[in-house]
């Protein structure tokens, strides 16, 4: 939430013709947060003006909200169920009798691969929507919806990371490590990887665009 104070001071400093750097110092300074100053400075555009000139709010709409929602939650989905066919496969190649059941393995590959064929061409099509909605629009790129599904991934695939790489040293250590459990580690790691690019790139995109 925006505070009246903060930009009200901004909005008084840049018609003042005060540097951005020196408002942000001086705001950093008084103890705002680093956000919260970014966030009231990005507020107008950096343009040599008699006056500051505001920069359009966002307004999310339903249909955002829904696009976003359905974006990460294919996304999701159709990663959790691509690891989940690799997984299956890796069963067949390295078998272990004792936990293994070929006829579970085969329902399992059908299912995953049902929803791999469902969700990677739907999650396509969405990402597609989205662009062509931030191209028309870039401010869009500031929705709070989209930037907490993107930082709520980040953290999610990056706690998966470090869990994987936990179970891996564990493994290791008390001596019970197998070719069969480091593929699947490797697996997880690089879907969880891939998610984490693909954020990391979504987010220095829209940094760079509202950065203009």
């Amino acid at each position: 939430m925006s505070d009246v104070r903060l930009e009200n001071f901004v909005h008084e400093a840049l018609g003042a013709g005060i540097p951005r750097p020196e408002i942000e110092a001086a705001l950093l300074r008084a103890g705002w947060g680093s956000d919260k100053v970014k966030s009231a400075l990005s507020g107008y555009l950096p343009l040599e003006f008699a006056v500051p000139v505001p920069m359009p709010r966002t307004n999310i709409s339903a249909r955002d909200a829904a696009l976003y929602l359905l974006l990460f939650g294919t996304l999701y989905y159709g990663m959790f169920n691509l690891v989940e066919l690799v997984f299956q496969f890796i069963n067949l190649g390295f078998p272990d009798p004792a936990a293994d059941r070929q006829d579970l393995i085969a329902s399992n590959i059908r299912l995953s691969t049902s929803a791999v064929l469902v969700a990677a061409p739907t999650f396509a099509f969405i990402s597609w929507l989205v662009k062509r909605m931030v191209l028309a629009d870039p401010i869009r790129r500031a929705s709070s919806v989209r930037k907490w599904l993107t930082y709520l991934t980040l953290a999610l695939a990056a706690a998966i990371v470090v869990g994987d790489l936990v179970a891996l040293v564990n493994s290791l250590l008390s001596g019970g490590l197998t070719a069969r459990f480091v593929l699947k580690v490797a697996v997880v790691a690089a879907a969880a990887g891939s998610v984490l690019w693909y954020c990391l790139r979504s987010v220095r995109a829209d940094e760079a665009v509202l950065a203009r």
